[in-house]
Parts: C-alpha cells; structure tokens; sequence
C-alpha cells in the first residue's frame, strides 16, 4: 500500500477512536475499572487469543485460492485482521474501512484481483457466520428457557431473518456478490451516481472477482466449511467475555445466558450497523438481553461499559498496527513482485 494511503487509514482510525473516547464519563470508566479489577486484563487478553480464529478462516480462504502465489505469513495476516477490525470498529457502515485496507494491503502479495476476492469471500463468511450463530442460540433457547407468546413471536421473526440472511449469502457464493451489492448501492439515492460510475469502470474486475467468489465456493467445500466452523467458534468463545464480567458480580454466572447475551446483543448491533462502534445500540443491546434474562440493568450497564472499553483497547492497538514494522513491509513489497 503507498504511505499517502496507509497514513490516511491510521489519521482516520485515530481520528474517530479520540472522538469516541472524548465522549466517554471517566469517573464512571474508571469505577468501572476498579470493579472488574484483574478481569479487565483478562478480557483484553482474550481477544488476542480469539483473533487466532478470525485470522485462521482468512488464511485458509487465501490459501486455497487457485494459482495462489506470494508470501502470506500467518504472523503477518493477524496483524492485518486486527488493524481492518479496528478499522472496521471506527467506521460507519462496517466494511467501509476495514476490508479497503485489507484490500490495498494484500493486493502486493497475491495481487488485486485475488486480494480482493479473498477479503470480500472471508467478509461474506464472517457475515454468515453471525447468521449461523444467532439460528444456533435461538435453538439453545428454546431448550432451555421457558417460551411465552411474546417471546415466540420475536423468536420467529428472528429465524426468519436469519434464514432470509443464510439464503441471500448461499446465493452470493454459488454467483458472486460484489457486482451484485454494487448494483444495489445504485438505487441509493446518496451513493447512487458513484455506484453507477463505478461499477461502469470496473465490469471486468467485479466480474472475474464474482467468478473467483463462485469458484472457491464451488472447488473447496471443505475451506468454506473449516472457515465458518472457526468464525462460529469465535463466537461460543467470545461470551466468555460476558462470563468473565459477570464473574465479577456473581460467582454462579451461567454460560449459556453469556452465549445468549452475546446472540442478542449482537443482533441488535447489527440491525444499527451505520453507527461507528455501534454507539448506544451495543449499550441499549445488553440492557435489554441482560434484563431479558433476569439481570439487572445495572448488570447489563456495567457488562456494556467494560466491553466496550475493551473495543477501545483493541481499536487502539489495531490503529497502532498499522505502522509497526513498515520499513519492514515496504522491503517485503519490493521483493514480491508479480504480474496479475
């Protein structure tokens, strides 16, 4: 990537991290703080270790790319898979930051066509994979929590949504989704005449991507099925974040309820994905899944207040990624050269 452009990502990313941690209460940040006391660090460090699953389902879609050619460390790739997620945490809309970066960082090694196809392929299954995970919650549920009519009409709606997402991103492997999405974004009425014009220069590219897409579904069932099964357990294993922080309030604190928390917040979320680090709806998100559960809300606020501090933590290492060891990337660049 040219450094105009990687100090453009790291000035944005920092940008956007001092402007959320600006609206932060401090008081209420470090009471939060000395409560969870030692838990605290133990959730910053977990997340190093559930990048481990992030950064494997990336690497296997890269390497089971056909042709593949260039030199991608794992070392390397986790590097890049925590600076897009910090990326993609400051940024409205999600992908608008994180998977350009990828892109741009990764197209030296393998080249742009192939770049670009992987990062669209691993964010489809990141994607689908949230799908995956909220049908298997819904299920843990109803085994084990009892089932009024109010919470079986919202259990409905929500597997219905999850099905319509699960057969809209089958859809998109079997034929490809990027010129697909393009041409949705041309119906909007702010980025229509961008979405026209690009994907008017770029016919060739998003076709031979979608046929990429298509064909690395098609040929590796097996990658496909290895990257989604380590997105899902990322998943299972990110509510011991939850479980970590209700430790500090109650010693009987139940997995399953973590996991659950977990599925709705995130839900939740993501029907706000326009607000950068999901202002306000990952907040409003525990409230409602932790008093949901029988929590408190002071329970659900303090869960919100540490994780959300713990985003921060990982937003900041991920922006200061983005410039360690560039002498080092620059000479790595030179020496893979290749023609696409």
């Amino acid at each position: 990537m040219k450094l105009n452009y990687q100090n453009g990502f790291f000035l944005f990313g920092v940008t956007v991290l001092g402007i959320m941690v600006s609206q932060l209460d401090f008081a209420e940040v470090w009471s939060g703080l000395r409560h969870a006391g030692y838990w605290f660090f133990a959730i910053v460090g977990l997340w190093g270790f559930l990048y481990l699953f992030n950064t494997g389902a990336w690497y296997a879609i890269i390497n089971s790319q056909e042709g593949h050619r260039g030199n991608v460390g794992f070392g390397w790739l986790y590097k890049l898979t925590v600076s897009g997620f910090a990326l993609n945490y400051a940024t409205p809309g999600g992908l608008m930051g994180g998977e350009p970066y990828r892109i741009m960082e990764l197209s030296p090694r393998i080249g742009a066509a192939r770049a670009s196809s992987s990062v669209i392929l691993y964010a489809m299954t990141h994607i689908f994979s949230h799908f995956c995970f909220w049908l298997l919650s819904i299920a843990l549920y109803l085994l084990t929590r009892p089932i009024d009519l109010g919470m079986g009409l919202l259990l409905t709606a929500a597997t219905l949504f999850c099905a319509l997402g699960l057969w809209f991103f089958l859809s998109g492997y079997k034929h490809g989704l990027a010129r697909r999405i393009l041409n949705l974004m041309r119906h909007i009425p702010l980025v229509r005449r961008h979405a026209t014009t690009f994907v008017e220069r770029h016919k060739e590219q998003l076709d031979t991507i979608d046929r990429q897409i298509a064909a690395l579904h098609r040929q590796n069932r097996r990658t496909f099925r290895l990257a989604v099964a380590l997105e899902i357990a990322c998943r299972v294993c990110s509510a011991l974040e939850i479980y970590f922080v209700l430790l500090v309030l109650m010693p009987s604190a139940d997995y399953i309820a973590c996991i659950l928390i977990l599925a709705f917040t995130s839900l939740f979320a993501n029907l706000l994905f326009f607000l950068p680090l999901q202002l306000g709806g990952r907040e409003g998100g525990f409230l409602l899944s932790a008093t949901g559960l029988g929590l408190t809300a002071s329970t659900g606020i303090f869960v919100a207040l540490i994780i959300r501090l713990r985003e921060l933590v990982w937003t900041g290492i991920g922006l200061a990624l983005i410039k360690i060891d560039r002498k080092k990337n620059i000479k790595n660049r030179q020496n893979c050269s290749y023609m696409e």
